[in-house]
């Protein structure tokens, strides 16, 4: 006698429905997600890597006190370091800050240069030999010879004739032919040659960059006459031009 089979039959349908749910309940993510995405099958994409971000670049040697005196709306500095408190070598670099999020560049230098025979001095007294240490404006210029083209204001004077010897015994004749006043104890928009002392006499006056003659200076700066023709050709009024000097440990602080 035959056994009925529609219980088996209703069985076999029973198992293929719990097997199928069962199936889809383990599927967790979109079956149309690529591979190697977020809970698909394979790995996770790796992490994108994120460049960190960099500070503008400041005047290498120059410490927080000594950038401080720089004012905000400088775009160019010319950066005087001399070889030690008592030396009267040093080494001249220009930078430019045209873009501030990059922040300072050299773009010319280093060049040789003399600064005062004693070297430098945070309080500088007429007399005393040596250049003073600061951040000072620069704007004006002149000399003996016609304007090479300078940006600054430029006064032709042939009272910016010297003579004589200097320290090395070295001839002085020439040193004035370009000059550029470091607005130290002076009233800026005037002639290198203006004799006006705001802060007294007593504490020295006519401090410029100057053309070079072999030996140290009296308080000034000097470079070779191409270098200081250059320099009036680049010192730009628009970018409020300084002069950073001073020996290197000074301006370090």
């Amino acid at each position: 006698m035959s056994v009925p089979r529609r219980p088996y039959v209703m069985l076999v349908v029973l198992f293929l429905l719990v097997i199928g749910c069962s199936a889809g309940a383990v599927q967790t993510s979109d079956p149309a997600a690529p591979r190697g995405a977020a809970g698909s099958e394979g790995s996770a994409a790796p992490p994108r890597s994120v460049e960190p971000l960099r500070s503008p670049a400041v005047i290498p040697g120059l410490g927080p006190r000594t950038r401080a005196q720089i004012p905000a709306t400088a775009r160019q500095a010319v950066v005087v370091t001399g070889k030690g408190p008592d030396a009267n070598l040093s080494s001249v670099v220009l930078h430019s800050l045209d873009d501030p999020a990059l922040g300072w560049r050299p773009g010319a230098g280093p060049w040789p240069a003399h600064n005062g025979m004693e070297g430098w001095t945070d309080h500088h007294v007429a007399g005393d030999l040596r250049s003073p240490v600061g951040v000072f404006g620069l704007t004006d210029a002149g000399g003996r010879l016609p304007d090479p083209g300078a940006l600054l204001p430029y006064d032709e004077q042939s009272r910016f004739a010297v003579s004589g010897e200097g320290f090395l015994g070295e001839p002085l004749e020439g040193s004035f032919d370009y000059v550029v006043a470091i607005n130290y104890n002076r009233t800026p928009g005037t002639s290198p040659l203006d004799r006006e002392r705001p802060l007294g006499e007593e504490r020295g006056g006519g401090i410029w960059i100057h053309v070079d003659h072999d030996g140290p200076t009296q308080g000034c700066v000097s470079l070779t006459e191409d270098r200081m023709r250059e320099l009036l050709l680049t010192l730009d009024p628009a970018k409020n031009p300084v002069i950073v000097m001073g020996d290197a440990a000074s301006l370090a602080r």
